[in-house]
């Protein structure tokens, strides 16, 4: 049985979130990407403590497809160290996950 992922990403701007979301599609990393937004993230950045919003890219693709996904990310992404966490999707639809399936690579 193929694994499931969800890969979460943050960026400042909406456009550059829909520009990642955009390019992952189009290039069959992710079947769906979700945007969130805008959120407020606390983080500790350079010896201080930041707040910032930002919108929130919710990715669904495949396991073996992370590598691939991370770089894909890295090159479009305007942050120097950009959020990259993938979560296993441990259960779901049949129908939904057929369908994530015939969408990505």
């Amino acid at each position: 049985m193929e694994e499931y992922i969800q890969v979460v990403t943050t960026t400042e701007k909406r456009q550059d979130a829909e520009r990642i979301a955009k390019a992952l599609v189009e290039n069959r990393l992710a079947g769906c990407v979700q945007l969130v937004g805008p959120i407020v993230s606390t983080y500790r950045w350079r010896d201080g403590i930041e707040t910032a919003e930002e919108w929130q890219c919710l990715i669904k693709s495949k396991k073996s497809l992370y590598d691939e996904l991370e770089k894909a990310i890295k090159a479009i992404h305007p942050y120097e160290i950009p959020e990259i966490v993938a979560l296993p999707i441990i259960s779901g639809s049949n129908d939904y996950l057929d369908w994530l399936n015939r969408e990505i690579k």
